[in-house]
């Protein structure tokens, strides 16, 4: 006769408890648990003085998310040197004046912006188990197709207009120069890869030989604009898109990238290689959550102020 074996009431209320408490850390504190990271970067001509680089990303903004806009405000006071925002600003087609408010003191500073799938289009609900089959699995979702047509659009073309009107750089599928901290810099950029708005061919051809240094700029980290970007020897490639997992496992890391990306570069400094050159890559966790996921675990919400300093040779 087969052996039956229960499990007692009070061990299943203990797991119940754990996991209501860790749902709750998750959803009521780490979400809202805002973090800077510093990081130097290795990319500068000899003899250069350091580049201070902000970059934010994933906003995800929400009507009402006052402690996020109270943070992204105070970033200002960093005093960097060029801010570099790579998409995803919006969660809800009404969180715009709360985004546009939030950036507006650093909208003072030279940048540069791509935008991101839900900067275009509105997010749906979903099975959060369904969410973390697909990327198991290798499918991800929106990835390489266009949104269905009943999905609502977010207004981001008032983004653009007012990120154009402050003199930041739209870097949607093209180039383009500005000076920071006295330094002539060349940016190229990509639309977003995650629905297949990436156009390479219309940038292609590397960094510019004048100016002294050339980064890339994309919202999602797919490897095909990777390999793209490396190939033509971009020295930094700066992305988003990851959420840094969002849900991980304390001393193991992320699950899913949401994306093509390997976990282990889901977030933080790394580098690429393709067809014998190399160079950095630098992933953003970002500081927001889809609005209807709103919860992080072992994956605080970030910006990012990326040192950039003389390289070695």
């Amino acid at each position: 006769m087969r052996a039956r074996y229960r499990i007692p009431l009070t061990a299943g209320l203990t797991v119940a408890g754990l996991g209501a408490a860790a749902v709750g850390y998750a959803a009521g504190f780490e979400v809202r648990s805002f973090r800077l990271r510093r990081i130097s970067v290795p990319v500068l001509p000899p003899g250069a003085r350091p580049l201070r680089v902000l970059q934010v990303s994933d906003i995800h903004m929400v009507s009402g998310q006052r402690k996020k806009q109270r943070w992204l405000r105070a970033l200002a006071g960093l005093r960097p040197d060029l801010v570099i925002n790579t998409g995803d600003n919006l969660s809800d087609p009404a969180g715009v004046p709360e985004a546009l408010d939030a950036l507006g003191p650093l909208l003072e500073f030279p940048g540069a912006y791509v935008f991101g799938s839900n900067d275009y289009y509105a997010p749906a609900l979903r099975n959060p188990a369904r969410y973390l089959a697909e990327r198991a699995s290798g499918r991800h979702g929106l990835n390489g197709n266009s949104p269905a047509r009943d999905v609502p659009r977010n207004p981001w073309w008032e983004l653009r207009d007012a990120f154009d009107a402050a003199g930041w750089l739209n870097l949607t599928n093209t180039r383009g120069r500005l000076t920071a901290a006295g330094l002539d810099l060349a940016l190229t950029g990509l639309d977003d890869p995650h629905i297949k708005r990436d156009r390479y061919d219309e940038v292609a051809g590397g960094p510019d030989p004048e100016a002294d240094v050339s980064l890339a700029v994309v919202h999602a980290p797919y490897l095909r604009v990777l390999d793209a970007f490396a190939a033509d020897g971009y020295p930094l490639i700066l992305a988003g898109h990851t959420h840094g997992g969002q849900l991980c496992i304390p001393f193991y890391g992320a699950l899913v990238t949401n994306c093509d990306l390997n976990p282990a570069r889901v977030k933080g400094l790394s580098t690429h290689e393709s067809e014998g050159h190399r160079a950095y890559l630098h992933v953003s966790a970002g500081c927001g959550t889809n609005r209807y996921t709103p919860v992080r675990f072992a994956c605080p919400p970030e910006a990012t102020l990326l040192t950039l300093t003389p390289r070695d040779t």
